[in-house]
């Protein structure tokens, strides 16, 4: 049971495994979260109890060393997102222009709806810090990009308990940093990583946008399987589970 009051202390931890129905849960959160653009329903507020929960679940994500580089940035200021959609607004208009050799792919890219900056109810910029906990930080010493990850944990989080609240979620990539850095007044040791769109929408869609028009295919699951070493699709150590992949393949 969710509590308004504690977000988490009706959580119990000690638990080894989830129920068959816990389970089933979560694997539908998974598979019907979506990119979310369109749809957003006008006027509808998040609760802040539930935005408590989403960006709770989102601080909860694992982070390289335990060092927590994110922060989340709340906007509903309609200037500040005047600012951002016009950085998205230029921004576009430069990769429109990369598919200029491809008229057909570049018609069905103008098409498409990219952002939900001023029709979602709030956005959210979640940024990393580097310096946090610094400048040693446990793990990431032979791979300083595992603090970016970290913040891509944090983000998925935030996707799925939003998917489970009923709240879309947009990530609008086509910005300038440089752009965000200067709107939102973020000091240049901290890099923004992702700026999202949330808010209540009408329907989450049976498939991603992008594949649901054709623009790309989903892969096969045992297409980005490797065995022991890159490249190798087929393995006599792994049969039972290869035999397995096939099946799922042919059968869904």
């Amino acid at each position: 049971m969710i509590s308004d009051s504690d977000s988490k202390s009706n959580y119990d931890s000690h638990y080894p495994s989830f129920s068959r129905n816990e389970k089933e849960v979560l694997y539908k959160a998974i598979f019907s979260r979506r990119d979310v653009r369109s749809h957003f329903v006008s006027g509808r507020v998040i609760p802040n109890d539930v935005l408590l929960r989403i960006l709770d679940a989102a601080h909860h994500a694992p982070s390289v060393g335990f060092s927590q580089p994110w922060n989340f940035i709340l906007i509903k200021d309609k200037s500040i997102r005047e600012q951002v959609k016009e950085s998205f607004l230029r921004e576009h208009k430069k990769s429109v222009s990369m598919l200029d050799d491809d008229t057909q792919r570049q018609e069905k890219y103008t098409s498409l709806k990219l952002e939900g900056i001023m029709e979602s109810s709030i956005n959210i910029c979640v940024t990393y810090d580097s310096t946090r906990f610094g400048p040693f930080v446990i793990g990431r010493t032979s791979i300083a990009e595992t603090g970016v990850y970290s913040v891509c944990c944090a983000i998925q989080n935030l996707w799925l308990a939003a998917r489970a609240e009923g709240i879309g979620v947009g990530w609008v990539s086509i910005l300038a940093n440089e752009d965000l850095q200067n709107i939102l007044q973020i000091p240049k040791h901290v890099k923004p990583i992702a700026y999202l769109c949330l808010g209540f929408v009408k329907e989450f869609a049976e498939k991603p946008d992008l594949e649901k028009i054709g623009w790309l295919p989903r892969m096969e699951l045992g297409n980005v399987i490797c065995y022991e070493q890159w490249g190798v699709s087929t393995s006599n150590s792994w049969s039972e589970f290869c035999n397995i992949v096939d099946y799922y393949k042919t059968n869904h």
